[in-house]
């Protein structure tokens, strides 16, 4: 990462070699905090509301008192992408539970504390944007929802990493994580989409899945274009086979998936309507966001 990067730090921008946390900081600690992970493109920052707004929501489900406004936050994603001169790129805005002591209890937490970095991303090479990506089917189940709800984006991503290291030692770019009943509930950082016959399917957020901001763009937009969308479970079966299958995510943005489990999806490329919604999309968040110039 380039080193003379400006990183917002509980109030300040200071170079990256002292943006520093506290050993004694349970985000670091114990992961107690969230995150949210955001894009920018053509010096507009995409879908800022939304993404401040699932921040706040997530902080709200873990009592955790973001010093800092709804407005505020905002003006911190705006004024880092500035000070780094950045058109398009990542922002990763993160609020922890602040410095306390070794023990548990977040009430020796007194100050949370919010840092927020822009750089510059690339997820997956171009060309994986046409020829797709393999994927697995992670042992790891997805958390049950009743355990630890997947919709709060915190600093604990144990179960998706566990699911990644699968991925990454089947050499394979990504993984399907199931549902502790079986259904497919999304990947360990993208949400999935399946098509057949023309009709594109994608899991509820009951089954297991982060209520995506790309995600949602994307229903948006599919519906928008006379695709019929339905969120509606699936399984295994029904991804092997899909006639097209892509995931989404800030990062990924829309990326095909050219094999499951080595079983061929449609011709292994992407598909047509794969193709037709990544056109879309891409067209949508240059055009739209926050201008911050």
């Amino acid at each position: 990462m380039d080193p003379n990067l400006i990183v917002y730090m509980g109030g300040e921008y200071v170079p990256l070699s002292e943006a520093k946390v506290s050993v004694l900081d349970h985000g670091l600690l114990y992961g107690d905090g969230a995150f949210e992970g955001i894009r920018m493109y053509n010096g507009r920052v995409f879908k800022l509301k939304e993404h401040i707004r699932r921040l706040l929501d997530c902080a709200k489900v873990l009592m955790l008192d973001i010093p800092l406004s709804q407005e505020e936050l905002e003006q911190v994603v705006c004024e880092t992408c500035r000070k780094n001169q950045l058109r398009d790129g990542y922002i990763r805005l993160v609020v922890t539970r602040g410095v306390g002591d070794l023990g548990l209890s977040p009430t020796k937490c007194p100050t949370p504390y919010v840092f927020c970095i822009a750089a510059t991303i690339s997820l997956y090479p171009e060309e994986m944007y046409k020829t797709g990506i393999p994927v697995i089917t992670a042992q790891q189940r997805r958390n049950n929802p009743t355990i630890l709800d997947p919709q709060i984006k915190s600093l604990n991503y144990l179960n998706n990493i566990l699911a990644k290291i699968e991925a990454n030692h089947a050499g394979a770019q990504e993984a399907i994580m199931l549902a502790q009943n079986g259904v497919v509930a999304e990947c360990t950082a993208d949400n999935i989409f399946i098509v057949r016959d023309g009709v594109i399917y994608t899991p509820p957020i009951y089954c297991g899945a982060l209520d995506g901001i790309t995600r949602q763009t994307v229903i948006d937009l599919a519906r928008g274009a006379g695709y019929t969308l339905l969120e509606q479970e699936f399984t295994l079966f029904n991804v092997y086979s899909a006639d097209e299958c892509f995931l989404t995510g800030t990062g990924a943005e829309c990326v095909p998936v050219c094999s499951a489990d080595r079983r061929t999806i449609g011709t292994g490329n992407c598909g047509p309507v794969t193709a037709h919604i990544l056109e879309l999309y891409r067209h949508y968040v240059r055009a739209n966001g926050t201008e911050i110039y």
